[in-house]
């Protein structure tokens, strides 16, 4: 049926293809107080398998009717959970044939499949090995285009996906990130100086994450040893939105409480000492009950005016 999408009957086509998607959505999740039945699960993964039809669906996801391409995420995403043993048959099934998992992420340029393919892409994120194969192929460099779209939903959906990719598979990422830093951080300083204010905010917070996780000790020794991204979050305290100057906050601490702090940052922040000491007595004062906060404030206050003495 997916095959006479292209023919001159594409309405019978797509409604044929419409109940074909239910009758396997049944099949896998069972049907009214009916359990799914594992013989019939196993011959109908094997011949999903057998003629690469979640290949055919992700390839013609977006000529299908609004509530088969739901079903289509539910079918896919089933079978990916499915595990026999310590196996994960569908999964080795994708790493295969990469193919699938790089039209999923080019979906996010076809707005009305964007969120279904999102939906499957996170599911495949789980798993470490699929994961890996999206970060270390030069497509992963897209997230970056496609999470600066201007359709919000599309944006957002594709910063979840970005966001799960990068935090999940923690010992992964931090050898991706020490592999390819120049690249990767190249990449990332556009979003965090991005004319669009969800994604500026949305990628400090993430990169906060990403520093202060201590798998990543390696790469944020090295991003606080710069210079120039101490400038920036130093530019960040002082952005006209008081929710990205605090996500600023979270990262500049990171500089200042850094006890090994490489030269140029020390020459930065004692020739910015009475402005920054001045600045942050000032810094969202009302935040009274924010306890933890207000005591990181008086720890970075406390190590700029003691830098300056050591100094002297």
């Amino acid at each position: 049926a997916v095959n006479k999408l292209e023919g001159q009957d594409k309405r019978k086509a797509t409604e044929e293809v419409s109940k074909y998607l239910v009758l396997i959505k049944n099949i896998l999740y069972g049907e009214d107080d009916h359990d799914p039945s594992p013989d019939l699960v196993a011959q109908l993964a094997q011949e999903v398998y057998k003629t690469d039809l979640l290949q055919s669906l992700i390839l013609n996801i977006q000529k299908f009717e609004f509530e088969a391409k739901k079903d289509v995420a539910q079918i896919f995403n089933n079978l990916l959970r499915r595990q026999i043993g310590s196996r994960w048959p569908t999964v080795e099934y994708i790493c295969g044939r990469e193919d699938i998992l790089f039209n999923l992420l080019r979906g996010y340029e076809q707005p009305e499949v964007a969120l279904n393919c999102g939906l499957i892409l996170r599911e495949c994120i789980r798993h470490e090995a699929l994961a890996k194969i999206i970060l270390y192929s030069n497509k992963f460099y897209q997230f970056f285009e496609y999470v600066e779209m201007s359709t919000f939903d599309i944006a957002s959906d594709a910063f979840a996906s970005f966001k799960e990719i990068l935090t999940r598979h923690k010992q992964m990422v931090a050898d991706f990130l020490e592999m390819n830093y120049d690249d990767f951080f190249d990449h990332y300083r556009k979003l965090l100086q991005s004319e669009n204010y969800v994604t500026k905010r949305q990628s400090l917070k993430l990169l906060g994450e990403i520093l202060l996780d201590r798998t990543n000790f390696t790469v944020m020794t090295r991003y606080i040893s710069n210079a120039d991204n101490l400038k920036l979050m130093m530019n960040l305290l002082r952005d006209r939105s008081r929710n990205i100057q605090f996500e600023a906050f979270h990262v500049f601490k990171v500089f200042v409480a850094n006890p090994h702090k490489t030269r140029p940052i020390v020459d930065i922040l004692i020739k910015n000492r009475e402005k920054l000491i001045n600045f942050l007595g000032n810094f969202h004062n009302d935040r009274q009950d924010d306890e933890q906060f207000n005591d990181e404030k008086a720890f970075l206050i406390k190590q700029i005016q003691e830098l300056q003495l050591t100094q002297d």
